[in-house]
């Protein structure tokens, strides 16, 4: 292959390529992805349509025999459109990065690219999956945030749901920890409404998690159990308590500026279930190009084409994700005091 010759214009480097093995690379999406709290669901549109139907469950009159039937009231129903953010990303290939290791003729020339590509692939990939666990804790939280820190969706206000706060006043010896783990469990249970639960599961920050596995009532809870291991041991990746998991959430990452943002604000928390069927999602759209229309949409699309007089690559990757939350009535905001 002489020098001149573009080396990603063979059909290993064409678009179908780029975006199977992006795909396939490594992955760092985070604590959300590992747990599979939102599912993949590719859409076909760049918007969704979520809808509701609350279902009424009220108690029924006796009536004398022949007399006239209580009149059935069925659910309301309703429909939300959210049209789904695109994310793209681009970088470039240069020469340079390969200079001194290929030679006219080489059979390992191809190979010095695809390496070289790989990394590039890599990085980009690397920051589309901190950007969708940035986006996934947005919907988990129920405030939906770009990477400056605006809003993008708030979904207790397109439900018109006021959001469950609940204060564990942590800095009080006589706090009854188990009370208040049962009401944040009893909100939940009562809101769930037919959708099937496994557990409840929290996030929160260091000073919520030292805070609460350092109170006396939760200490001396767990004095005894299995000769105070838990006490012992390093649970920062599940405290249970009161049929809760408590687990400590590091997740952050770095605006255009360098300012570091914290996915879990310290101090606070978000309490939500587990094991549901119909609650939480992630949509992906397909990107917009010619040969994309209409196909189900991929987690990340790669594309690549020369530089001016082949003097380099420029690589091209786009993310469509909308992680959501049907039910945002059923995350509830743990604060301390």
């Amino acid at each position: 292959m002489p020098l001149s010759a573009n080396p990603f214009s063979g059909s290993a480097f064409n678009s179908v390529a780029l975006t199977t093995a992006i795909n396939l690379l490594p992955n760092m999406f985070g604590r959300v992805e590992q747990m599979n709290l939102m599912p993949a669901k590719p859409v076909r549109l760049r918007s969704i349509a979520v809808e509701r139907r609350n279902g009424v469950l009220n108690l029924l009159p006796t009536v004398p025999p022949g007399g006239p039937a209580t009149l059935n009231t069925r659910g309301k129903r309703d429909i939300r459109q959210f049209a789904i953010p695109q994310i793209p990303l681009e970088d470039i290939v240069r020469p340079e990065e390969t200079q001194g290791i290929r030679a006219f003729g080489s059979e390992n020339e191809l190979q010095a690219y695809a390496d070289v590509l790989a990394m590039h692939l890599q990085s980009m990939r690397n920051k589309h999956a901190i950007t969708l666990e940035h986006l996934r804790m947005g919907a988990l939280k129920g405030i939906i945030l770009d990477a400056d820190g605006s809003v993008i969706y708030n979904l207790f206000t397109e439900f018109g749901i006021t959001q469950k706060v609940i204060d564990f006043q942590l800095s009080s010896a006589a706090l009854d920890v188990k009370s208040v783990c049962y009401s944040l469990k009893r909100h939940v249970e009562d809101n769930l409404l037919g959708e099937f639960s496994d557990g409840i599961h929290c996030f929160v920050s260091a000073q919520f998690f030292d805070a609460f596995t350092s109170h006396a009532k939760v200490v001396k809870a767990w004095e005894l159990y299995n000769q105070g291991a838990v006490l012992r041991d390093d649970m920062r990746k599940g405290f249970p308590f009161a049929g809760i998991t408590f687990e400590e959430y590091r997740g952050q990452g770095s605006d255009a500026s360098g300012t570091v943002h914290k996915f879990i604000a310290d101090g606070e928390g978000i309490a939500f279930p587990t094991g549901t069927t119909q609650t939480f999602a992630t949509h992906f759209a397909p990107a917009d190009f010619i040969e994309t229309v209409n196909t189900l949409g991929l987690p990340l699309y790669a594309k690549q084409e020369p530089v001016h007089f082949d003097r380099g690559t420029y690589l091209h990757t786009q993310s469509n994700p909308l992680p959501i939350c049907n039910r945002p009535e059923l995350l509830v905001k743990v604060t301390m005091s």
